[in-house]
């Protein structure tokens, strides 16, 4: 490899859906930028492989075809709680369509570094980023030490993104440790071969009992639309039984309750249980330092109401994008860096509020007592359940909405910034 092309404008480490996001914007706005993926392609990740109307919208804004026969669509949630079934269309609003979609992360993280490779950024794959390399007079991250193709490589570049997820290597490099007043989740999940793989609805189940406890989290059957089901648990680590939980074992259990019919069993089960840890409420900061920019899970943006990271993986790569691109073009260091030092401000103006909610809400519901409460009345309300939905899953237009719409904005302005 030429010294030329271990330079770029920017290198991105990591390409799952943040690291291709800011890699696709980047390349769109002419920057020369490095996309570095430690696996070859294609590689699966931990995931319910759902898609609400939130992250659509990011995919639509990207120019993704959704359209080809690879993705699922659904048209709400089905939620179960309380002895009680509720189907909740996804809402009607200006700003977001009014459809999710179901694809493997098998297939998406490799279709999404693709689009970013033919919006121009330059796709290493099989590249381990090893560590930062630091100007050692500013202490700025300058580029990265990898292994490539068996051997030692540097790449350099005068700003770095760090996508490489939950375990984010480079961020603990650059001393940004996890904080530990955020809430942290734990998805595991297994594929079954089911006859309800073509679901309108994706499906949550909002009580899970382990024994007699009443854990906080939900499980989900997301149809794949491919002779599959995405059959998952997803829990909170703020009730105090977190710690001693068999998160397998009780998915085992979870599934054997379910009817025969489902097939959620081991003869139709495709592989493993597989889990993995959900960082979640900004749970790593700053977003932005020396040099170093955080997007999606490394920067612990998975929304603590739902578990859901795709979308704000979309959406942070789009806005940390555009800060670099701005900042690059700036004519001298102390401009760049008070454009680079908007990027933690705008993140914070646009999820803190939601995200301080949300970190109040799971821990209210570590209490068994307020879970029970609020399964056994919320449900039957459909009115607070579909106000429930919006402010699940973030979906309200920001002007203009209805009623529902403007108590949650007004919610989030009034909540500290995460």
């Amino acid at each position: 490899m030429t010294d030329s092309t271990r330079h770029a404008d920017v290198i991105v480490v990591g390409a799952g859906p943040a690291g291709s996001s800011t890699a696709y914007w980047l390349a769109q706005a002419g920057l020369d930028v490095l996309l570095l993926e430690k696996a070859e392609f294609p590689r699966d990740k931990i995931c319910g492989d759902g898609l609400t109307p939130r992250a659509v919208r990011a995919l639509i804004g990207m120019g993704v075809d959704i359209n080809d026969p690879g993705w699922g669509r659904n048209k709400g949630l089905r939620i179960y709680g309380g002895g009680v079934k509720v189907e909740l269309p996804w809402p009607e609003l200006a700003s977001f369509p009014d459809y999710g979609l179901v694809r493997k992360r098998t297939d998406l993280d490799q279709l999404l570094a693709e689009h970013a490779a033919k919006a121009g950024a330059r796709l290493l794959t099989g590249c381990n980023v090893t560590g930062p390399i630091l100007d050692e007079r500013t202490d700025r991250i300058i580029g990265v030490t990898a292994r490539h193709e068996g051997e030692d490589a540097e790449f350099r570049a005068p700003l770095v993104v760090a996508a490489d997820g939950n375990s984010t290597r480079l961020s603990l490099a650059m001393g940004l440790r996890r904080r530990d007043d955020r809430p942290m989740g734990v998805a595991v999940r297994r594929y079954f071969e089911t006859p309800r793989h073509d679901d309108e609805y994706m499906e949550a189940w909002l009580e899970l009992w382990d024994g007699e406890r009443l854990l906080p989290g939900y499980g989900w059957v997301f149809g794949v639309g491919d002779g599959t089901s995405n059959v998952g648990l997803g829990l909170l680590n703020t009730s105090k039984a977190f710690q001693n939980v068999d998160y397998r074992g009780m998915l085992k259990r979870w599934c054997a309750q379910m009817p025969a019919e489902w097939r959620f069993d081991e003869e139709h089960a495709t592989g493993k249980i597989r889990g993995a840890a959900l960082p979640m409420g900004f749970n790593r900061q700053p977003h932005y330092t020396r040099g170093m920019l955080l997007v999606g899970d490394a920067g612990g943006m998975i929304n603590p109401f739902n578990g859901e990271g795709i979308d704000y993986a979309l959406e942070s790569g789009r806005l940390a994008a555009d800060i670099m691109v701005q900042a690059l073009a700036r004519r001298t260091p102390a401009q760049r860096e008070r454009t680079l030092h908007e990027y933690p401000r705008i993140l914070k103006d646009e999820h803190g509020g939601y995200f301080t909610l949300a970190r109040v809400f799971v821990q209210a519901i570590g209490d068994p007592r307020v879970m029970k409460f609020l399964t056994a009345h919320g449900l039957p309300h459909p009115t607070l359940m579909r106000f429930t939905l919006k402010l699940l899953a973030n979906l309200t237009d920001p002007k203009g909405g209805d009623a529902m719409d403007r108590v949650i904005n007004a919610m989030q302005k009034v909540a500290p910034a995460a």
